[in-house]
């Protein structure tokens, strides 16, 4: 189980480099070591990780806490926390700005030691995963502090440990060209696309019976290749008026809250999608087996906190979607949605085909998303031209497009985590596989990692 006390997993001394003992400390960050200090002084042993390495142990506790202070300037930034709560309220009463934080970042760098490239050994990929998530985190604490321009490339290489392609949007033609063939008509491609969609929609009062269907697919397909904790579980909410269509707040002890933006049109094909992406096996799967293999099992305690802009995030939501195909593969997915949650939505099963089609091809018009981004962000294009443009290349709604601006300008670089992120997990996982159940043994093993985009090869 996780360690009992924060005097058992915040040494004092890492403790007290992190906050600054140095030259320069805040008069808040010595009240901090002062706390951590009296807090110490009550405790009778000083247990070991499974790892036995307490040098380590109080490195990662060092990083946690500056994933929480960074937390203070970017609401956002912390996706999900279930350490000692102590720890939280030490960082809420911290007023370290964004700068200092990432110089103490830079500091605590300095500390780890040398990654071994290429060593798949578990201790070196949990090394790896610091440092790597350390840059991220002074990256991104730079940028706050208003000391890093934004840059698509560099954003995507400091924050996700990656360099997705750059692509032409004209390449995306021949896709735009099929979908013309399959929905022929005077209109608009963009229109044509969105009114064909819309016959797909889901009734809001048939949403939460085609929703239970869904997840519940997708959870007996999940435990059919993967034991997860016992007593896991999530609550399920509808919520509006957000930049995702949908999010999982992990919440420890293998729970979670979904949230499904029913503000924007819900279609067929979603339903699946979402259980799968926010379920199983995508994140509450992937943040159940993080606990339990590294934070239960391990002691480490890095894992107990979930900065959302980090080279994590790439495996995260490249699992995710990777995880739809992989518990149903094939035309799975199309024979269940025809089965079963066309009739639960009150849909006409006879074409689902046709549907799975034409959102097969609206689905590789997700790279072009991916440029639109970067030319926004790199100011090759202003604010105006971006819906447009989400709306002629990747033939969303004009409602569509505006809230993936709007996720735009919240998460920048992020949106390479869905398709890029799933094709560079869909790459580990099927390499050299033989067969489903050995996919899925694979998938379960990135999940229990340290991995990260850059020691996918290891």
């Amino acid at each position: 189980m996780y360690l009992k006390t924060l005097a058992q997993v915040l040494p004092v001394l890492a403790i007290s480099l992190l906050l600054g003992a140095c030259e320069g400390q805040t008069a808040a960050s010595q009240k901090a070591v002062n706390a951590l200090d009296a807090v110490d002084q009550s405790a009778t042993t000083e247990p070991k990780s499974a790892s036995g390495d307490n040098a380590m142990d109080s490195l990662a506790q060092a990083y946690v806490l500056l994933v929480l202070e960074l937390g203070n300037h970017d609401s956002g930034y912390v996706d999900a926390y279930y350490g000692p709560a102590q720890l939280r309220k030490i960082a809420a009463e911290s007023t370290a700005s964004a700068a200092d934080i990432a110089r103490r970042g830079e500091s605590l760098l300095a500390e780890l030691p040398a990654v071994v490239g290429g060593d798949g050994a578990i201790d070196n990929l949990r090394m790896h995963y610091l440092k790597t998530q350390l840059l991220a985190l002074v990256f991104h604490a730079h940028s706050l502090a208003g000391e890093s321009p934004r840059n698509f490339a560099r954003e995507a290489r400091a924050l996700y440990d990656t360099e997705p392609p750059q692509r032409d949007l004209q390449s995306f033609e021949p896709m735009l060209q099929a979908l013309e063939a399959l929905l022929p008509g005077e209109q608009p491609l963009g229109e044509r696309v969105a009114s064909f969609r819309q016959a797909y929609e889901i009734p809001a009062n048939r949403l939460q019976a085609v929703f239970d269907a869904a997840i519940k697919e997708c959870r007996a397909r999940t435990k059919q290749y993967i034991s997860l904790p016992e007593d896991e579980n999530f609550v399920l909410e509808y919520v509006s008026d957000k930049p995702w269509s949908g999010y999982n707040w992990y919440k420890g002890g293998a729970h979670s809250l979904i949230q499904v933006n029913s503000g924007l049109p819900i279609t067929i094909d979603r339903a699946i999608d979402l259980g799968c992406h926010e379920g199983y096996p995508g994140h509450h799967t992937y943040n159940a087996l993080l606990e339990q293999a590294l934070v239960q099992e391990r002691g480490w305690a890095e894992y107990s906190v979930y900065p959302l802009f980090s080279p994590q995030s790439l495996i995260a939501e490249g699992s995710a979607n990777y995880g739809i195909e992989l518990a149903f593969p094939g035309e799975e997915k199309t024979r269940f949605e025809q089965a079963v949650l066309y009739p639960l939505a009150g849909l006409d099963p006879q074409t689902a085909e046709k549907y799975e089609q034409v959102m097969t091809l609206v689905d590789k018009l997700g790279f072009a998303g991916n440029e639109i981004a970067r030319q926004y962000i790199d100011g090759e294009i202003d604010a105006a031209q971006v819906p447009a443009l989400f709306e002629k290349y990747t033939l969303m709604s004009p409602a569509k497009a505006a809230q993936r601006k709007d996720f735009v300008d919240a998460y920048g670089a992020y949106v390479i985590n869905y398709n890029w992120g799933k094709k560079l997990v869909a790459d580990y996982v099927e390499r050299d596989s033989q067969d489903n159940a050995e996919r899925w043994q694979r998938f379960t093993r990135l999940l229990s990692s340290p991995r990260l985009p850059s020691s996918l090869d290891w």
